[in-house]
């Protein structure tokens, strides 16, 4: 196969540079001005499979902004994952700030960010949507290359 007209396809390794961004708005999470692109492999979880998606069949070498609405990217909230936790739950050496984004350890190793809401004496309620839930995504990205 010619390497020049190879584009991407799943469970590839890539190495890439990429914005998210809320439409219109400033960069969340940008690499363009890294050293190094990121090196992701579709399907390992690192990038969101809705974001992952819009890499198939992308040739290296092109940059692409993809407008997503809610639904294509980072989806809607939902209650349910909007949670009041004991603080008795919370690490004592966790500083909690409202409107702070907090990566809680899951029981079984993962962590989960978490968004505060609110603070009381003896309670904490965190959001673990998504933060860009609700929002309608730039989603810029160059596949630099295929490895």
């Amino acid at each position: 196969m010619n390497t020049a007209t190879r584009t991407v396809a799943p469970g590839d390794t890539v190495q890439l540079r990429y914005a998210l961004r809320p439409r219109g708005g400033d960069d969340v999470i940008a690499n363009f001005d890294d050293a190094e692109p990121d090196t992701v492999t579709l399907g390992d979880g690192t990038l969101s499979p809705m974001l992952e998606q819009w890499l198939i069949d992308l040739p290296p070498g092109e940059r692409h902004v993809f407008l997503l609405e809610p639904w294509q990217a980072f989806g809607i909230s939902q209650p349910d994952l909007i949670q009041t936790l004991p603080k008795s739950d919370i690490p004592v050496d966790m500083q909690l700030e409202i409107d702070q984004l907090v990566e809680f350890a899951m029981p079984n190793g993962q962590t989960l960010a978490g968004h505060i809401l609110e603070i009381s004496d003896e309670a904490v309620k965190v959001d673990f949507n998504h933060p860009l839930a609700d929002l309608s995504i730039e989603f810029e990205v160059e596949i630099v290359r295929i490895l």
